[in-house]
């Protein structure tokens, strides 16, 4: 049985919420830790086996499209899955042989393979098949008033451990100059690091309770009833992850690299920082969405963060664009909590699993475009055209997800609306609500 864990305003998990969610939360932090390790050495170690900006970029686009292609099929066969921990365990079992593998290939099409089938990650942020499969869990272990709260903690204590693994990021490099080891020995040693992490990832998700055991689990079902405003919010998020992908952590420490003249161990340092920023949002946009909406929030915080982003391939010198880089992480990553928030939210409980894979695959899709294009233009030119096309983009998607959605309110902001009745105001401490408009209307078709 899992332990206790305190609940409340201000302790680790809100009220309400299930003791197993401590399992999920801790191994995200593991695998975050992993990612923000690997998202810097990866473009190190490609560079000294002979890789240039457009092969580093295909590579991360393998890695985006491969983590695409598996969670679109868990989320097509969710209902047909086993509920609970086996998906978990499984997608851990191939973190570890990802971390096994990866060093062994010296090649670029064995590379691409590896890259493809497994679970590397270029991005400071979770883009793999772990995502929605601990989303959907996480969700029916709180209810709706600590939602968004739960997925902010979330957020916040991958935030934290991405932004360490950044940091660590030098040790290899600082390993080798302190003792004499072979600097690639070094960075292959992050990776068999990376495998372990997979390893106590999966002791974790072994903890976690057989859902056949549990009466009150809710049984997984195709995304149907749902199905119209999921792919309206799938296409929206396709465009934000196309512009990500133009500038996921692996090429923008690349860019950092050419355009500074840093080092690994300075990159690292920076990252952790913005890093840490993005995890104290979180905090933050808990309190924002409390008192202005979830989808207010995503967007009116956002929209600063992609101002920051085009301007920093003008800034005049290196602490002009270190301090557009700081301002843009304490204001972009706002909408992750409450962009995880609102889609489970405006969905029945049992098509939150398929929800969620249906999201985060166009998302995948889409951002695994960007590393390419974005290696490309960054081997054409060293002034960073990927970092403002990003933000631009991403700028268009906020004002029309606003536009499209700004009157389509999760259970919990319906009952602040005064519209109680329109959706039930008892069965909004279920999740078991439909989402409306502020008139009534049902906008799930």
């Amino acid at each position: 049985m899992t332990a206790s864990v305190p609940t409340g305003r201000f302790a680790l998990l809100p009220a309400g919420t299930a003791p197993e969610a401590t399992l999920l939360l801790g191994a995200r932090a593991l695998r975050a830790f992993g990612d923000g390790l690997i998202s810097l050495l990866l473009p190190v170690h490609l560079a000294r086996l002979g890789f240039g900006p457009v092969a580093i970029g295909a590579l991360a686009t393998a890695t985006l499209a491969g983590s695409a292609a598996l969670t679109l099929t868990v989320g097509l066969a969710a209902h047909r899955l086993p509920k609970g921990r086996t998906p978990l365990l499984a997608a851990a079992v191939l973190m570890v042989a990802t971390g096994l593998a990866f060093p062994l290939a010296r090649q670029f099409w064995p590379l691409m393979l590896i890259a493809f089938v497994g679970t590397i990650n270029p991005s400071s942020g979770d883009v793999s098949v772990f995502l929605p499969l601990e989303q959907a869990q996480l969700s029916e272990t709180v209810p709706n008033r600590g939602r968004t709260a739960l997925f902010a903690r979330y957020s916040l204590i991958g935030s934290l451990a991405a932004a360490v693994g950044s940091l660590c990021a030098g040790a290899p490099e600082l390993l080798a100059g302190a003792t004499g080891i072979d600097a690639d020995m070094a960075i292959d040693g992050a990776f068999l690091l990376y495998a372990l992490l997979g390893l106590a990832s999966l002791l974790l998700y072994r903890r976690l309770p057989d859902s056949r055991a549990n009466a009150l689990s809710v049984p997984a079902e195709p995304l149907r009833r749902s199905r119209g405003i999921v792919l309206r919010l799938a296409a929206l998020f396709s465009l934000d992850a196309f512009a990500g992908g133009l500038v996921v952590q692996s090429l923008l420490a690349l860019w950092l690299f050419e355009r500074f003249g840093l080092s690994l161990a300075t990159t690292g340092v920076i990252f952790f920082w913005t890093g840490l920023l993005a995890a104290v949002s979180y905090l933050v946009a808990e309190r924002i969405a409390a008192r202005i909406g979830l989808i207010n929030t995503m967007v009116f915080t956002h929209l600063p963060a992609n101002v920051c982003l085009v301007l920093v391939p003008f800034a005049p010198d290196l602490t002009t664009a270190i301090a557009l880089l700081l301002v843009r992480s304490l204001l972009s990553q706002m909408d992750v909590p409450t962009r995880t928030s609102y889609v489970m939210a405006v969905v029945t409980p049992g098509e939150r699993a398929a929800a969620a894979s249906m999201t985060a695959v166009p998302r995948s899709l889409a951002s695994a475009l960007g590393p390419l294009l974005a290696g490309q233009l960054l081997a054409v030119s060293g002034f960073g055209w990927p970092l403002v096309l990003a933000g631009a983009l991403k700028i268009v998607y906020d004002l029309t997800l606003l536009g499209m959605f700004r009157h389509v309110h999760p259970p919990e902001e319906v009952g602040l609306q005064g519209a109680a009745a329109c959706t039930g105001g008892q069965a909004g401490a279920t999740g078991r609500d439909s989402p409306m408009s502020s008139s009534g209307v049902d906008l799930r078709r």
